[in-house]
C-alpha cells in the first residue's frame, strides 16, 4: 500500500492543474464551486497521504525548508489568520463564499500544496506540471474561442459553458479567465521549448490559442501587462541578444513604439471599432466609467484601509470597505468584495505586514528565476527569462483585475517547484524514533475525516440550494424544504441561501406569485434574511435585502415596522450613501400615511416624516435626481407648489443620463402640472427602459400630442394599430382627436 501510495502523491499535487477545466452546469455556481471543494479535496487527501509516508519512513527533502525563500508563505499564512482573528469576522475570514471561492481555508490549502511540493518536488515532477498546465490552458483556451466565434455567428453550441458578457470559458468570468491564461502562456511556452514532434505542434496551438483568448476576453489589466512583458522581452534580446536575436529585439521595439504612436493617433476612431477588444483598450481614461469607478474605489478603500495599517480588517472583508464608501453617484457597481488590485487587497485585509509578505513572494519568484536563468543560454526560451516573464505578467495585470485560487495555485505550485530545481540535498527519511505501524494510518484517517465538514457538506449545500432555486416558482413549499435541508448542514452557505433567497423573492416570486404561495415564500425569505441579520451584524448587503423584503411584502402580511426600520437604520449605518435603504426607510412612513382616509390630520405628519429623511440624503447625495423628483412628488401631494418646483427644477439639471427611477416621479409631476414637453421626455426615457410596457406607450403617445408633436404621437399610434389596438378605445377624445389629425 505504501509503494502505491508513493506512486500516487506526485500525481495528486499536480491534480489542482486540471481544476480551471472544470465546469458543472445545472448548478447555481457552476464554475467556482466545485473546483474550490475539489480544491480543498485534493488538498486534505494530498496532506493525508504525506504525514502517512512521511510516519512510514519515506525520504522527501527536509532540507530545503533551511531555504529562507520557503518560509514567506507560510509567514503570509500565519498574518492572514492573525489579521482575520482581529478583523471583522473570523468565521466568514475563514470560510469565504462559493461564488468567490477565497477565504483562509483556501489559502491554508494551498500553501500546503506549497510545502508538499517543495518537500518532494524534482525535475521529473516540474516537467509533468508544466506540460499538464500547458496541455490544460491550452483546452480552456480552445474553449474561449469557441465560445467567442459562436457568439459572433449569433448561435449557442449545447456543450459550450453560456456566455453571459464577454466570454469566460470554463471559469465563467473574462479577467478570471485572461488572468489566468497570462500566467499558463509562459507555462506553455517552456513546455514547448524541448518539445518535438506532435507535442511541439499541441503546445504551439496551445499558445496561439492562449494569446487569442486572452485578447477576446477584453481584459485590458491582462493585455497591458503581457504587451509590458513583450517590451522587456524584446529589450532583452537586445541587450543580451546576437546576431538575429537582436535584430529581432531591435526591430520587435520599433514595432510597438509605431503601433502605439498610430494606436494613439486614431484612439477616437478605434473606440468606434465594433470590436469589443479594440474598443475596450481604445476607450481607457480617467474619465471611462469603468476607469473611473476604479480609480473611486481605490482611492476611498486606501483611505479606509489607512485607518489600521497594521491589523488590517481580515481576509474576505474588502466588502464592507467597500460599502462604507460607495457613493451611487461616482461609481457603477452595486456590490463589491474586491478592489480590483491586489497589492490594494492584501493591504485591505492583512496589513501592511501581508502586503510586505506578498511583495517578498513576488520578488523571491523573480530571484528564483534569475538564478535558473543563469544555468541556461541567453535566448528568448530561455526557462529563467520565461518565469521572470511570467511573475512579471502575474503582478502587472493584478494592478488593475484580482486574483483567484487557480492562478495563485500555480504561482505557489511554480515557486516550490523553482527552489527545488535549484536545490542539491538529497531526499531523507523524517528523523523520528521507530512509530508503531498503526500511528500512520491513524493520523491520516483523522485527516481525512476533515473532508466531511469541509467538502462533502459544503458540496451537498450547494446541490440543496440549486435544487431550492429551480423550483422556487413552480413549488414554493419543495423549495422551503430544500432551503431548509441545506442550512441544517450546518455550512458557510447560510449567507449566500440568504442572497439567492433575496433574488428569488423580489425577482420573481413576489411578481409571479399569489396567495399562499406568495405569503410562504415572503416567510421564508423573512426568516432567513433575519437569521443572517443577527449572524453577520457587519454585512450591510444582508441588512439592505432584509429591508426590500419587508417592503415587498405581500398585502395580506402585516410588516413589524420598528423592527423594519431597525433593519434600514443598520443598512444606512455600514453603507451611509446606498440609496435604496433611505428610500425603504421613508416609504414606511409613506404606507403610514396610506393607511389613513383621506382627510385626517395625521397624514401630514408622516409625508413630513418621510420628507425629512429624504431631505436629509438629498443633502448626502447632492448629485442624484431620483430623491428630488421623490420629494416634489410629496410636496405637491401636500400643496406645497412652489417648494415642489424648487426641487422638480434642481432634479431636472441632474437628470442628464436616462433613469426609470427618477422618470417615474418626474412624469407624474409634469403631467400633474402639464408640462407636457417634460412629461414626453420622461415618459420616453420610461418606454425606451421597458419596450413592452404598452401603458407607458400609450401615454407618451397623448403627452406627444398635448406638447405640440402630433406626428409623434401618430407614429405610436400607428405602431400599437398593429401591436394592440384595444388599447386605443380606453381615451375616446384621444383617439378622436389623432384620428381628426390623420384625415387632415
Amino acid at each position: 500500500m505504501s509503494d502505491r501510495l508513493a506512486r500516487a502523491f506526485p500525481y495528486l499535487l499536480i491534480a489542482p492543474a486540471v481544476l480551471p477545466l472544470i465546469y458543472v452546469s445545472g448548478l447555481v455556481f457552476p464554475y467556482i464551486a466545485v473546483k474550490i471543494f475539489l480544491l480543498w479535496g485534493f488538498g486534505i487527501v494530498a496532506s493525508a497521504i504525506f504525514l502517512f509516508l512521511a510516519l512510514s519512513g519515506r525520504p522527501f527533502f527536509y532540507g530545503r525548508l533551511r531555504r529562507p525563500f520557503a518560509w514567506i508563505p507560510f509567514a503570509l499564512l500565519v498574518v492572514a489568520y492573525g489579521t482575520s482573528i482581529l478583523g471583522i469576522g473570523f468565521y466568514h475570514s475563514f470560510w469565504g463564499l462559493f461564488e468567490r471561492g477565497d477565504g483562509l481555508l483556501t489559502l491554508t490549502v494551498i500553501t500546503a500544496f506549497f510545502y508538499l511540493i517543495l518537500l518532494s518536488a524534482d525535475r521529473v515532477f516540474f516537467e509533468r506540471l508544466t506540460k499538464v498546465v500547458a496541455v490544460v490552458a491550452g483546452l480552456v483556451a480552445a474553449i474561449a474561442v469557441l465560445q467567442w466565434a459562436t457568439t459572433m455567428l449569433g448561435d449557442r453550441v449545447w456543450f459550450l459553458p453560456p456566455v453571459t458578457g464577454r466570454i469566460g470559458s470554463t471559469l465563467g468570468n473574462a479577467a478570471f479567465l485572461a488572468g489566468y491564461l497570462g500566467m499558463a502562456l509562459f507555462v506553455i511556452l517552456y513546455a514547448l521549448r524541448d518539445a518535438a514532434g506532435k507535442w511541439r505542434r499541441i503546445f504551439t496551438i496551445a499558445a496561439i490559442l492562449s494569446v487569442l483568448a486572452i485578447f477576446f476576453t477584453a481584459t485590458r489589466g491582462t493585455i497591458l501587462a503581457l504587451l509590458g512583458s513583450l517590451i522587456v522581452a524584446f529589450a532583452y534580446a537586445l541587450w543580451k541578444g546576437e546576431g538575429s536575436t537582436r535584430r529581432f529585439g531591435r526591430y520587435g521595439l520599433i514595432s510597438i513604439i509605431c503601433i502605439g504612436a498610430l494606436f494613439f493617433g486614431f484612439r477616437s476612431q478605434l473606440a468606434q471599432v465594433p470590436f469589443e477588444p479594440i474598443q475596450r483598450i481604445a476607450s481607457i481614461s480617467l474619465s471611462e466609467g469603468t476607469v473611473s469607478s476604479r480609480l473611486f474605489v481605490w482611492s476611498h478603500i486606501l483611505e479606509e484601509t489607512l485607518q489600521r495599517p497594521f491589523s488590517g480588517y481580515g481576509a474576505e472583508h474588502i466588502a464592507q470597505l467597500f460599502d462604507k464608501v460607495y457613493d451611487p453617484s461616482l461609481i457603477l457597481e452595486q456590490w463589491f468584495d474586491r478592489s480590483h488590485n491586489v497589492f490594494l487587497d492584501y493591504f485591505a485585509q492583512y496589513g501592511v505586514f501581508g502586503l510586505a509578505l506578498y511583495l517578498a513572494l513576488l520578488g523571491a519568484f523573480a530571484a528564483s528565476a534569475l538564478r535558473l536563468h543563469q544555468r541556461f543560454p541567453s535566448g528568448f526560451m530561455n526557462p529563467g527569462l520565461l518565469f521572470s516573464l511570467l511573475i512579471l505578467t502575474y503582478a502587472l495585470q493584478n494592478f488593475f483585475v484580482f486574483d483567484t485560487p487557480h492562478s495563485l495555485w500555480l504561482l505557489y505550485a511554480l515557486f516550490a517547484s523553482l527552489i527545488a530545481l535549484s536545490a542539491e540535498d538529497s531526499a531523507r527519511p523524517i528523523s523520528l524514533k521507530r512509530v508503531p505501524p498503526f500511528v500512520p494510518a491513524s493520523v491520516s484517517s483523522v485527516i481525512l475525516l476533515v473532508l466531511i465538514p469541509i467538502v462533502a457538506l459544503p458540496f451537498y449545500a450547494n446541490i440543496l440550494l440549486t435544487k431550492g432555486y429551480l423550483l422556487h416558482v413552480t413549488d414554493v413549499k419543495a423549495a422551503n424544504t430544500y432551503f431548509e435541508r441545506g442550512l441544517a448542514l450546518g455550512t458557510f452557505a447560510d449567507l449566500e441561501y440568504g442572497y439567492q433567497a433575496y433574488s428569488m423573492y423580489t425577482d420573481h416570486q413576489v411578481s409571479q406569485l399569489s396567495g399562499k404561495d406568495r405569503i410562504a415564500a415572503y416567510d421564508y425569505a423573512l426568516s432567513l434574511l433575519t437569521a443572517n441579520f443577527k449572524k453577520y451584524p457587519y454585512d450591510a448587503r444582508t441588512a439592505t435585502y432584509l429591508g426590500h423584503i419587508m417592503d415587498s411584502a405581500p398585502p395580506e402580511v402585516s410588516v413589524d415596522d420598528m423592527f423594519e426600520a431597525q433593519v434600514l437604520s443598520r443598512a444606512i449605518e455600514l453603507s451611509p450613501l446606498r440609496a435604496q435603504a433611505w428610500y425603504m426607510l421613508a416609504n414606511i412612513a409613506l404606507r403610514r400615511a396610506d393607511a389613513l382616509t383621506e382627510g385626517d390630520v395625521r397624514k401630514e405628519k408622516w409625508y413630513r416624516e418621510a420628507i425629512g429623511l429624504l431631505e436629509e440624503y438629498a443633502e448626502k447625495e447632492p448629485t442624484l435626481p431620483v430623491p428630488r423628483y421623490t420629494l416634489v412628488t410629496l410636496y405637491y401631494k401636500l400643496g406645497n407648489l412652489d417648494t415642489a418646483k424648487k426641487w422638480a427644477d434642481e432634479a431636472l439639471q441632474l437628470y442628464t443620463d436616462p433613469d426609470a427611477a427618477a422618470a417615474r416621479p418626474a412624469v407624474k409631476y409634469y403631467i400633474a402640472i402639464e408640462d407636457w414637453k417634460n412629461a414626453a421626455r420622461f415618459l420616453a426615457d420610461l418606454v425606451a427602459d421597458d419596450p413592452t410596457n404598452i401603458d407607458s406607450l400609450y401615454d407618451l403617445a397623448k403627452v406627444n400630442y398635448l406638447a405640440g408633436d402630433p406626428a409623434a404621437a401618430l407614429r405610436i399610434v400607428e405602431k400599437l394599430r398593429k401591436e394592440n389596438p384595444e388599447i386605443l378605445g380606453t381615451d375616446q377624445n384621444f383617439l378622436n382627436a389623432i384620428t381628426a389629425y390623420e384625415s387632415r
